[in-house]
């Protein structure tokens, strides 16, 4: 799991609107899943709720605002789906859904990139096969790289109010 986080927010940071990531990834594989999750981290010092049954902690506590995951083979379409080319840099863009979410002051924005989020999703074999006749031998490990320079730009895009 790759983590960003933010600073601690000096201001309240709203995001309204759609919300977009833009990857650029390479995969050993010929398949690969990329989920992307934007949370927001609680400050350390949040006091927890009263009453508090299960004595959940909200110091530090990370509310998932939104999660996406984007079987790579349909990058491109629903309807032809395309193989990857292993270890060559893809740009991929999915829809993480409309948010409408305030940070508050105090708080960090969190960003974190995967590969996997089984159980939630069924495990990709990370070959271009149909995974619903995927056998057990079918399944193989694969290298996954996320790229962020000026020349292969990995970015989460929001619409923002202050």
């Amino acid at each position: 799991v790759l983590v960003y986080e933010s600073e601690i927010l000096e201001d309240d940071v709203t995001i309204c609107g759609s919300v977009f990531a833009n990857l650029s990834v390479a995969t050993g594989g010929t398949d690969s899943d990329w989920i992307v999750k934007l949370i927001d981290v609680f400050p350390e010092d949040t006091p927890a709720n009263d009453p508090n049954p299960r004595g959940v902690k909200m110091g530090g506590y990370q509310m998932m605002v939104r999660g996406e995951v984007l079987r790579g083979k349909f990058r491109n379409s629903y309807e032809d789906p395309e193989p990857f080319i292993p270890d060559q840099i893809t740009r991929i863009r999915f829809d993480l859904r409309d948010v409408n979410h305030c940070f508050l002051k105090g708080h960090k924005i969190m960003v974190q990139i995967q590969s996997s989020w089984f159980p939630l999703v069924d495990c990709n074999p990370q070959i271009f096969i149909d995974i619903f006749k995927a056998a057990e031998e079918d399944f193989q490990p694969a290298h996954q790289r996320v790229y962020y320079s000026k020349d292969y730009p990995s970015y989460i895009e929001v619409n923002l109010k202050q």
